[in-house]
């Protein structure tokens, strides 16, 4: 795919800083990641829930939900994840300027996919939460019943049978879902938000 030439970047009037003013919040890319059934989505919507209660500005990007529309072009090879990752990283970085707390819930299961949506943000803008679960236990979980069909054979490449998933090495959050209910994880992380600032006062 060839890069479009000619095209100019318009700076607004309306700066991040001045839109976090308003907000009375930081913006925040909060990023989850961990294997199908680990319950990222789970997680990221009762936190929405959460911080909508104390004010803050937020919106969800979901793997599924974005695959409806924007990367409704994509498939699951390892060069279409990547780019659904990157898709899904650029938004993210809008949604900070305009001074959201955005919460984004996909496998991405590849840390230099990972690293390079981190490298796309501000200093501190991007929160990694990884969402650890044991495999055996999202098996058992299966809400779309996607480890069986891969099991089966029915799905080729899937992430935690027959594709890799690489933990984070450095994650600002771990929640392990196997072992502390979605309250407790959800009070973990605006535990953490709230410690480092991005709360506002």
């Amino acid at each position: 795919m060839s890069k479009a030439s000619n095209i100019v970047w318009h700076e607004s009037n309306v700066t991040k800083e001045e839109r976090q003013k308003m907000k009375g919040h930081s913006s925040a890319v909060i990023w989850f990641t961990g294997l199908s059934g680990a319950g990222k989505s789970t997680v990221s919507v009762d936190l929405e829930k959460e911080l909508h209660k104390l004010g803050v500005h937020t919106y969800r990007l979901d793997g599924d939900n974005v695959r409806h529309g924007l990367n409704n072009n994509l498939g699951f090879s390892a060069e279409d994840r990547a780019e659904n990752i990157r898709r899904v990283g650029e938004v993210s970085k809008l949604m900070a300027d305009a001074g959201l707390v955005t919460l984004s819930a996909f496998i991405s299961p590849y840390r230099e996919d990972r690293d390079n949506v981190r490298k796309m943000m501000n200093e501190q803008e991007f929160v990694e939460v990884y969402v650890k679960c044991d495999l055996g236990v999202c098996e058992d979980r299966d809400p779309k019943g996607l480890y069986k069909k891969a099991r089966a054979g029915e799905i080729k490449g899937f992430t935690g049978i027959d594709d890799p998933y690489e933990e984070p090495n450095k994650p600002e959050i771990t929640v392990e879902t196997d072992k502390h209910s979605v309250e407790e994880c959800v009070k973990q992380i605006v535990d953490y938000l709230k410690q480092n600032g991005y709360l506002g006062e």
